[in-house]
């Protein structure tokens, strides 16, 4: 057995300590370098079989990761080192967000201290069709889908749209599932945080701090996609409308 490629969420801890330390790399010695390690070598990804392995996200391998994020920054002169497209769109990723990249880097570190992470279980769609995980981790994204599944929180939602006299349908494409599916699609709807959770901080979730939306809706909203892997419902509303007015052309 090899030891796995590097995952988003062990990529970004390692670019938020590159990014802490001037966009310098950082050799094996450095005391943040064996932290770092011994964080990766505990986080709930890899299976137990792939943490026994010899020389696993060693303080060697960590310096050799900074390394590569260092070399490929655009700002850097010298020769890049070689690695491949996931490290290349994490630093595309701290150099454009900055702050919500190093926000995500702490939410792990956060969670993982806590146990809240390692409690949660493995969350369907936490990768995409083609295995593709979101850019600021996924245990992030498992998190997020794990509360946006809680059935108390949904009931809460659609009792509050109800009070204000509002239809239960999508915020996004306004598909309404009772319109089409009758009593069968009556109340039923699914709930996405309007801010990533990273980005919200550790609090109670609000009722204000969730849409209501169809899967497909939903589905887009979490959808990785060329580095960018989080959309606010007012985003993608915004996405829908252009397209739409691009048709009517």
């Amino acid at each position: 057995m090899r030891i796995p490629a590097w995952t988003e969420d062990e990529l970004v801890l390692a670019g938020a300590l590159v990014v802490k330390n001037g966009w310098r790399e950082l050799r094996t010695h450095h005391p943040e370098v064996h932290e770092l390690s011994e964080l990766l070598r505990s986080l709930p990804i890899h299976s137990p079989e792939v943490h026994a392995l010899p020389g696993f996200r060693s303080p060697d391998s960590v310096s050799r990761k900074t390394t590569d994020f260092m070399t490929n920054h655009d700002r850097y002169v010298g020769k890049a080192t070689r690695c491949g497209k996931p490290t290349l769109l994490m630093i595309k990723a701290f150099t454009e967000r900055e702050t919500e990249m190093l926000a995500a880097a702490q939410a792990i570190e956060d969670g993982i201290g806590s146990g809240e992470l390692q409690a949660i279980a493995p969350q369907p769609d936490e990768m995409d069709e083609t295995g593709a995980t979101a850019i600021e981790g996924r245990l992030l994204v498992r998190r997020a889908l794990a509360r946006e599944r809680d059935p108390k929180l949904r009931s809460l939602k659609i009792e509050q749209i109800r009070r204000q006299g509002l239809q239960v349908r999508c915020e996004v494409c306004d598909f309404d599932f009772a319109r089409t599916y009758g009593d069968l699609g009556e109340g039923y709807i699914e709930v996405h945080h309007v801010a990533p959770l990273h980005i919200s901080g550790p609090r109670v979730t609000k009722l204000e701090d969730l849409a209501c939306l169809c899967a497909n809706c939903h589905r887009m909203c979490h959808r990785n996609s060329a580095g960018e892997s989080w959309r606010t419902p007012a985003q993608l509303r915004e996405k829908v409308r252009k397209l739409a007015r691009i048709n009517l052309n």
